[in-house]
C-alpha cells in the first residue's frame, strides 16, 4: 500500500515560511523567500483565493505583493493588517479586496503570464501570473503601512510576531531574548524587558492580557506586562528525565469548546539535543488561568516544528522538521490524522481554516482542514472527515447484536425461557 499524501494546493516560487488564513474574505496568506542574497529567488507575500469547486476546496493566487529584499519569515493577522517578521524588522500591511471594473480582453489576457509555481490542476477559468493574479471580479491591494526594527542582537532576527485580543497591540519576540509590545497601526513601543537568556522561539497572548514566552534557556514563562507571574514545568504530572534536556518549542492558547470563559495554553516539549538514540517530543495541556498541567503526551520521535490550535479549541495542529503533518484532538491529546513526510523537508508554519466567516462553506463536509506550508515552496491541504456521521448499517448491526446477547444472555439464566 502506498505512503499517504496531502493534496498540493499552492506551489510558491520560493521557500515558505509563514502561513495566516482570513476567513472574511476567504484567503490563504503565505509568505516567504530567497532572503537578501543575490541568488535570484524573490522575496514576497502571497495572497491566494480559496474556493470549493467541484467539490474540492482548491487555491488560487490573487496578488502577489514584492517584499523586495526581505523574506518574511512570520505572520501575524488582524482584520486586514499583517504583521510580518522581516530579518530584524516588524513590516505591517494593510490589504484590501474590492470588486474589479471592468477590463477589456487584452488587458485580462497581458496578465496570464505562467509561471511554475502555478497551482496544479488548477480550473482553466483560474488566472495565473508571477506577479499579479485576479479571480474574475475580484482584485487586491496592498499598501506598506509602518515598519519598526524589533531585534537588536548580533545577529538579529523577530522569530515571532503577535496581536492581543482587540488588535490594539503587537508583541515581538527574537533573538536577543526581548519581549517589546507595539502600538497598533503606530508602532510605537509601549513595553520592553529582558523575557530570556538567548533566543525566544515562541510566544502567546492570552485574552487577560497575560503573555507567554518559551525560549532556549528551557524556561516557559508567564508575564503580566513587564512582571513575571509564573514558570511553567510540564514535568510535574508528566515523564521524567535525567539525562536528557527538554526545551519548549512552541506555545499557543485555545479556548474550551462548549465553554465560552474557558481558556487552556497547549505547549509543545522537544530534546534540547539530537541523540543518537531518538527521544520523543511531548505535546502539554494547560490551565490557561493556573497555569498548572492537565496532561501530557508523547507525540513521537520526530522533532516538532510548529504548532496551531483551531479557532475552536477543539483541535491543534503540528508540523515536523522532517516535513510530517498532524492533527491532534485537543481535549484528549490524542492524534487523528498524520501524514508522515508530507513535504520532506522542515514543515514552517501550519493553520486551520476558521470556523466563521467563509469557513464552514470552503470547508463542506469535513470537520475541519489544516494548511501546511514548508521550506519546498508548497502549500499543501489536509482533511479531516467528518467524525459525526455513523452509517445506518453499523447502527443497525450494533441493535441486532445487542438484541441476540440479551437473547443468550435470558437463555442462560432461564433455560426454559424459549
Amino acid at each position: 500500500m502506498g505512503r499517504r499524501r496531502a493534496p498540493e494546493l499552492y506551489r510558491a516560487p520560493f521557500p515558505l515560511y509563514a502561513l495566516q488564513v482570513d476567513p472574511s474574505a476567504g484567503l490563504l496568506i503565505a509568505a516567504g523567500g530567497g532572503g537578501a542574497a543575490k541568488t535570484g529567488i524573490k522575496n514576497g507575500v502571497h495572497f491566494l483565493q480559496l474556493e470549493q469547486i467541484n467539490g474540492r476546496l482548491s487555491a488560487s493566487l490573487l496578488h502577489s505583493h514584492d517584499t523586495e529584499a526581505r523574506a518574511t519569515m512570520n505572520l501575524a493577522l488582524a482584520g486586514n493588517i499583517l504583521a510580518a517578521g522581516q530579518d530584524a524588522h516588524c513590516q505591517l500591511l494593510r490589504f484590501k479586496t474590492h470588486q474589479q471594473k471592468g477590463k477589456n480582453k487584452a488587458e485580462k489576457a497581458g496578465s496570464k503570464e505562467q509561471g511554475p509555481w502555478q497551482r496544479k490542476g488548477a480550473a482553466p477559468a483560474e488566472k495565473k501570473s508571477g506577479a499579479e493574479t485576479h479571480q474574475e471580479g475580484v482584485e487586491l491591494s496592498v499598501e506598506n503601512l509602518q515598519a519598526v526594527q524589533t531585534d537588536f542582537s548580533a545577529d538579529p532576527l523577530q522569530k515571532v510576531v503577535c496581536f492581543n485580543h482587540d488588535n490594539t497591540l503587537l508583541a515581538t519576540g527574537g533573538t536577543d531574548g526581548y519581549v517589546r509590545v507595539w502600538k497598533v497601526p503606530t508602532l510605537e513601543k509601549v513595553l520592553e524587558f529582558k523575557a530570556h537568556e538567548g533566543e525566544i522561539e515562541d510566544l502567546a497572548l492570552g485574552p487577560d492580557g497575560k503573555l507567554v514566552t518559551v525560549g532556549w534557556d528551557f524556561n516557559a514563562s508567564v508575564w503580566q506586562k513587564d512582571q513575571l507571574v509564573t514558570q511553567l514545568h510540564w514535568q510535574e504530572n508528566g515523564p521524567t528525565f535525567s539525562n536528557t534536556p527538554y526545551r519548549y518549542q512552541a506555545c499557543r492558547f485555545g479556548q474550551v469548546p462548549d465553554q465560552p470563559a474557558g481558556l487552556r495554553l497547549f505547549t509543545v516539549q522537544i530534546p534540547h539535543k539530537r541523540l543518537r538514540q531518538p527521544q520523543p517530543c511531548y505535546l502539554t495541556a494547560w490551565d490557561g488561568s493556573t497555569f498548572l498541567p492537565l496532561q501530557t503526551k508523547s507525540c513521537g520521535h520526530e522533532v516538532i516544528s510548529c504548532l496551531s490550535v483551531s479557532e475552536s479549541g477543539t483541535f491543534l495542529g503540528l508540523g515536523t522538521v522532517t516535513g510530517s503533518v498532524a492533527i491532534y484532538i485537543a481535549f484528549s491529546l490524542q492524534r487523528l490524522y498524520y501524514v508522515r513526510e508530507a513535504h520532506g523537508i522542515v514543515v514552517t508554519d501550519v493553520a486551520f481554516l476558521p470556523e466563521k466567516g467563509r469557513g464552514p462553506e470552503l470547508l463542506g463536509s469535513h470537520e475541519t482542514a489544516l494548511f501546511s506550508v514548508a521550506v519546498d515552496s508548497r502549500c499543501q491541504l489536509h482533511l479531516l472527515p467528518s467524525r459525526r456521521t455513523v452509517p445506518v448499517w453499523l447502527l443497525l448491526l450494533l441493535c441486532v447484536g445487542l438484541i441476540v446477547m440479551s437473547i443468550l444472555l435470558l437463555q442462560s439464566a432461564f433455560p426454559g425461557f424459549l
